[in-house]
């Protein structure tokens, strides 16, 4: 009997899991087909896949190199030309390959400091609204902080104080940028543990882990992925403008460092246009293909906006 019941509980488990992960592929389903529906976020996707392939594939069809100033294969500050598609820099480097290397970084820096700082604000956030009291006025008088201080300004505080380096950026980047989430995700949370489920789950004896685990923070997940996409983008930007101040790592080109390379060698004045606008378009296109799809996500995944589409 003791067998005939460990099999049966197995096969309660198999189908209990079964059950979960053909859930989970039907509300992927659900959302493909309505990502499909928004326009705008099926032309961010595809500018994403284009220079994420772009991206991962570099060292396949570039030589890495002719970064270094002692490879560089062209002359200097030559406009645009067959050879040299986006021309060459004051060391006769190509901005092309420049532009193509510094996505590796750039891509890098905005998405490990977006999903930090998205990380972060929900434990925040999560916590704040879960347990209230003066646990929540502790967390939510640092969030407005946060909220009050210049992002740029601590942002540079931070990497001066801790030296210029990619870690360094992505902490400073993350850590200045978690509260706005913080409070969306506090604000939601306090609407989530006040439906019947959850009083359910506490009458039953659930603890608080249990509670924000299994019922509070799959139902924060849709919000907590659109704000992450949205995040990407002003993390691209905090990078690019620490970069371009001097503060961003000198031994990676980005985006951020190729247009302050660009300004320190006078391309403005001697009129070389194409040392600067590449990397600037290059900022501009991954910024609004990661909004235009956080915009899609957010009108798929919360009804109120897509019945109002």
């Amino acid at each position: 009997m003791s067998e005939q019941g460990t099999q049966q509980g197995e096969e309660r488990l198999h189908s209990a899991r079964a059950i979960v992960w053909a859930r989970r592929r039907a509300a992927l389903s659900t959302f493909w087909r309505l990502y499909r529906t928004q326009r705008a976020g099926l032309v961010g996707l595809a500018i994403l896949i284009a220079i994420t392939l772009l991206t991962v594939l570099a060292p396949l069809y570039t030589d890495e190199a002719e970064l270094r100033a002692s490879n560089a294969p062209g002359g200097r500050m030559e406009s645009p030309s067959t050879e040299f598609w986006f021309g060459t820099d004051q060391t006769g480097r190509s901005i092309l390959l420049m532009v193509i290397w510094g996505a590796r970084v750039s891509l890098q820096v905005g998405v490990v400091a977006a999903v930090l700082a998205v990380t972060l604000g929900t434990l925040i956030g999560m916590a704040a609204a879960h347990f209230g009291g003066w646990i929540s006025w502790v967390l939510m008088r640092l969030t407005d902080w946060f909220i009050v201080l210049p992002n740029l300004v601590l942002a540079i505080a931070l990497v001066i104080a801790l030296g210029p380096s990619r870690i360094t950026i992505i902490a400073a980047i993350a850590l200045t940028s978690w509260a706005s989430t913080a409070r969306v995700v506090r604000a939601q949370t306090m609407a989530i543990e006040g439906r019947p489920y959850i009083e359910r789950a506490q009458a039953l004896g659930a603890g608080h882990w249990h509670q924000m685990t299994r019922h509070v923070l799959p139902n924060l997940m849709p919000l907590v992925l659109a704000s992450a996409t949205l995040q990407v983008s002003s993390a691209i930007l905090a990078e690019a403008s620490l970069s371009f101040l001097g503060l961003g790592d000198p031994s990676q080109p980005s985006w951020g460092t190729i247009l302050e390379r660009a300004f320190d060698a006078g391309a403005i004045s001697v009129g070389a246009w194409w040392y600067m606008l590449p990397p600037g378009i290059a900022i501009l296109l991954v910024v609004l293909a990661f909004t235009l799809c956080g915009r899609a996500m957010e009108s798929v995944l919360n009804p109120r906006l897509r019945d109002n589409t």
